[in-house]
């Protein structure tokens, strides 16, 4: 078996990955002062290492002018995601964030259902019934249901990130892939730099007040993550694959109480994260 050709190698790169990423993200939002020159910061650092990727995959180009039109659709949800991911995260736990991304992998399988013509199977729709059950538990609040901007955001985020993934699904395979990844990169920093008026003196300032070692690490592994996660869709099941990504969740969950201390709702989040368990066990049955 070719490990390079395997969709569940890339799975298991992926959760490492994106459980540090998801960690060390909330870090550097700590002692943010702008969270527009910040995603920049981190998106800069994310080409570079997709540069240096790029010659691990083959080097082809789509001749078809549809795919650059849908690329382009794809990188608008990409910036929408990167800039309103970053303020949410500033307000919302790192695990409860994860938490709340798994509505993503609702909205892919929703897209594989009826875009992909996937076959309808009713243990995996109560599958996904179960991660918003999962997200609905962490974010209740008696008194107010948890309502606040960062939450709004954090959907909205994830709502982005599910329309770009499904674009990505069909036509990143047409890119050298970390190639097609550096643009998803570099095209929203620069839509950020241009209608956010970010002066390069804002990013410089908040690279000097962040820890260094956790903002590279963190910009590195968001480019393996992306890189990871398109190429697992491009080589399983989008039904198969969207809540193994899930997994994340329990990861975040641990590592997040260790590391960032993030002890409030952990009965709820624990309960959550074997809920999604349950729900991935269910969709893939």
């Amino acid at each position: 078996m070719n490990l390079l050709n395997n969709y569940k190698f890339y799975i298991i790169i992926y959760l490492v990955v994106s459980t540090i990423f998801n960690q060390g993200y909330k870090f550097v939002t700590k002692s943010m002062n702008n969270s527009g020159a910040l995603t920049i910061l981190i998106q800069i650092i994310s080409s570079l290492t997709c540069i240096l990727i790029i010659p691990l995959f083959e080097i082809k180009f789509p001749s078809n002018y549809k795919v650059y039109i849908f690329l382009f659709l794809a990188i608008i949800f990409y910036t929408l995601n990167d800039r309103l991911g970053t303020t949410a995260r500033s307000g919302i736990d790192a695990s409860t964030y994860n938490i709340l991304k798994q509505l993503s992998t609702v909205f892919m399988i929703i897209m594989g259902l009826f875009f992909f013509k996937e076959q309808f199977v009713l243990n995996k729709i109560v599958g996904a019934l179960l991660i918003i059950l999962s997200n609905l538990l962490v974010f209740y609040k008696k008194e107010n249901f948890g309502i606040n901007k960062y939450l709004i955001l954090g959907i909205l985020a994830n709502i982005s990130l599910s329309i770009a993934l499904f674009l990505d699904v069909n036509y990143s395979k047409e890119f050298n892939l970390a190639f097609y990844v550096l643009l998803t990169f570099l095209i929203p920093l620069i839509l950020i730099f241009i209608f956010e008026r970010i002066k390069i003196k804002q990013i410089i300032n908040e690279y000097k007040k962040s820890n260094k070692i956790i903002l590279l690490v963190t910009s590195v592994s968001w480019a393996i993550m992306m890189i990871s996660k398109l190429k697992t869709y491009e080589l399983g099941s989008v039904i198969v694959v969207a809540p193994l990504s899930s997994l994340t969740v329990i990861l975040n969950i641990f590592v997040s109480y260790f590391l960032l201390k993030e002890k409030s709702n952990l009965i709820k989040k624990i309960i959550a994260g074997i809920l999604i368990v349950i729900g991935i066990l269910l969709i893939k049955m």
